[in-house]
């Protein structure tokens, strides 16, 4: 199933991102995806919604699934950017990043948390008596809420499949403000400014006291 040039129904319209438009930056590549659209074409029909939270883990960063090399389970990391890695975390839920970096360097950027845009009832039958805010507000109710798992690891996000990363057709002037603040639920190298999200939002994920007023 092929995305459709633009979001029918949707608040704006929304146009697939091409690889050439991604930054080949990790941490600019967190940032610019603040704003942008995470689209999943499923056989219930369409859901998507606009990313409001990333955290960036760059080459070198030990926190990284790549750090220790290439693997069989991180191979994604080390493809072109903008494929998906998806990983259970905790043996409990998924997590989907992208990969960030030129082909053979192996560096991600987490989706974190989205606003619902379009399917919202069928993300409530895939989470049911969840209020709308918290559909996916964080990684694992992410994926729950776009039905994401294991058979998406690799998927290329711009690649014109059913899963996709998207920008609005109107541009994103809504969001000039980015704010960054410390990454969430890791046990080391959690001081480094690399997470970024949406000031304002309700969308966004984890304890609001972390939120730091540091805008980019």
């Amino acid at each position: 199933m092929m995305p459709s040039p633009a979001c029918e129904g949707c608040p704006v319209p929304i146009v697939p991102l091409l690889r050439e438009e991604l930054p080949s930056d990790t941490v600019e590549l967190a940032r610019f995806m603040v704003g942008k659209y995470l689209v999943h074409d499923s056989l219930e029909g369409r859901v998507s919604g606009r990313l409001v939270e990333t955290e960036a883990y760059p080459v070198g960063d030990s926190t990284n699934h790549a750090y220790r090399g290439l693997r069989p389970y991180n191979a994604a990391l080390f493809r072109a950017p903008g494929h998906a890695y998806v990983k259970l975390v905790y043996g409990a839920s998924y997590m989907i990043n992208m990969s960030a970096e030129p082909e053979g360097e192996g560096a991600a950027v987490l989706l974190r948390a989205v606003e619902p845009l379009d399917g919202v009832p069928i993300m409530q039958r895939r989470r049911p008596g969840v209020d709308v805010v918290d559909l996916a507000r964080g990684p694992g109710r992410l994926c729950a809420a776009f039905a994401i798992g294991p058979e998406w690891d690799g998927a290329d996000l711009c690649g014109g499949g059913p899963l996709w990363v998207g920008r609005s057709n109107d541009g994103d002037a809504s969001l000039a403000r980015i704010a960054a603040t410390k990454r969430i639920g890791l046990s080391r190298g959690m001081h480094e400014l690399l997470r970024f999200y949406e000031p304002g939002s309700a969308f966004v994920s984890g304890p609001k006291r972390l939120l730091e007023p540091r805008v980019r």
